[in-house]
C-alpha cells in the first residue's frame, strides 16, 4: 500500500487534534493505539486493508 505512511500520519494528526482540542484523554489515545495493533494481528487485517485501498482509490480517482 503506497499511502500507508501518509495515512498513518493523517490519522496521527487527527488523534493529536482530538487529544489537544476536543478533550480526548491520553488513555483514550492509548486504548485506540492498542486496539489498532490487536486488530492488525487478526484475520480481518487483509479485509480492512482492502477496504482502505478501495476507499482511497475512490477518493483519489485511482484504480
Amino acid at each position: 500500500m503506497n499511502v500507508s505512511v501518509p495515512l498513518v500520519l493523517l490519522v496521527g494528526v487527527v488523534v493529536l487534534i482530538a487529544w489537544r482540542y476536543l478533550g480526548m484523554k491520553l488513555w483514550h489515545a492509548i486504548a485506540a493505539l492498542l486496539f489498532g495493533f490487536l486488530l492488525a494481528a487478526t484475520a480481518l487485517a487483509p479485509d480492512i486493508r482492502r477496504v482502505i485501498r478501495a476507499v482511497l482509490g475512490w477518493i483519489t480517482g485511482g484504480p
